[in-house]
């Protein structure tokens, strides 16, 4: 009988972390803390684990054993960030029977690190890029070039890419047509980033938005808001929430109602800036999130908010990176988001 060979899944639930976590060790490239790298570590040496098996069947000998991971933010958004890590760890556990790990990349065009790797040039055999924009679609032709399977979570790469795709238009719309039945009508947008440097600020009505995500997302709430001022956020963190909502709620006669969050991070410090500034939730403000995540400190609220599969993104970039790998027809998909009513949101008054 022939003993099955442990993959990093195995050693992630024998050390007690995510398998992004215990991927992102063996990789090097990401740091982690001592006493983690040192549990997972541990567990690898109880299972025998050398590492990813070159030997696997979709990784043909000669491959690497590495899927990039590109990301258009800070590496270290995809360690705070819930939505991130459960999308990593639908990733990680897609690709663990091939017993590859995970390489986490920034964009060519945003290195600081000389010689560092980057998608153009890191061995690697697959590349998963997390959002596509301009900068990452003019490095897509070097890539092709070089043979690598490519997939795309929440953007357009362009004909022959297969995408993950999120339906953020016609949820954000869904949400913010629940926010209309209610009766509002002053209502104000609070969105991710716009740009790659990430502007905050005021969005123009005529503005080129250049992150897909917030674009869609963008277009939803404006298709049952059209004339919703817009309010860009440099990141996604309670933090950029309540800065934002601190400008929305300054002037108390052009206060909004209502504040559609295009995550929950976001929505998190807009209701933090609404007690601040002195005002109820949900009595004075409705306000809206977009994820489904956990917040710590957010109790006694329960947001009313869009809960999207971050985990199956990942396990479909996966499925379809094995697919590649294996010589076969990659799938597209697209994934449906669900409206949740909490207790954020009433009738306007």
């Amino acid at each position: 009988m022939t003993n099955r060979r442990a993959t990093i899944a195995d050693v992630a639930r024998v050390a007690g972390v995510s398998p992004s976590t215990a991927s992102v060790v063996f990789s090097g490239k990401t740091p982690v803390s001592d006493t983690t790298r040192l549990r997972v570590i541990e567990a690898a040496d109880s299972l025998g684990y050398t590492g990813p098996d070159p030997r696997a069947a979709s990784l043909r000998l000669g491959r690497s054993g590495i899927v990039a991971v590109v990301v258009g933010s800070s590496l270290n958004f995809m360690f705070v960030d819930p939505v991130q890590r459960l999308l990593m760890d639908g990733l990680a556990e897609a690709v663990a029977p091939l017993g590859a790990g995970l390489l986490l990349l920034r964009r060519d065009d945003e290195l600081d690190i000389e010689n560092a790797p980057t998608l153009t040039t890191a061995s690697i055999d697959a590349a998963v890029l997390i959002g596509c924009d301009g900068s990452l679609r003019a490095s897509l032709p070097i890539v092709q070039a070089r043979g690598i399977p490519v997939v795309v979570v929440e953007g357009d790469a362009g004909e022959g890419i297969p995408r993950i795709a999120l339906d953020n238009r016609d949820a954000q719309r869904r949400a913010a047509q629940y926010v209309r039945d209610l009766g509002h009508a002053r209502v104000a947008i609070v969105t991710l980033w716009q740009d790659a440097a990430g502007t905050v600020g005021w969005i123009a009505p005529d503005a080129e938005i250049a992150v897909d995500v917030t674009r869609d997302r963008l277009q939803g709430a404006r298709d049952v808001f059209p004339d919703a001022p817009a309010f860009a956020c440099a990141g996604s963190s309670i933090d950029d929430g309540f800065a934002a909502g601190r400008v929305l709620f300054a002037d108390p006669r052009t206060r909004p109602t209502a504040v559609i969050a295009q995550s929950d991070l976001l929505a998190a410090g807009v209701i933090r800036a609404a007690e601040d500034a002195g005002l109820r939730v949900p009595q004075d403000v409705s306000v809206t999130g977009f994820d489904g995540v956990p917040v710590d400190g957010l109790a006694p609220y329960e947001l009313t908010t869009l809960v999207q599969p971050a985990t199956a993104k990942g396990r479909a970039a996966g499925a379809a990176i094995a697919a590649m790998l294996d010589g076969r027809e990659p799938e597209s998909v697209n994934l449906t988001s669900t409206f949740r009513i909490g207790n954020t949101t009433s009738r306007a008054g």
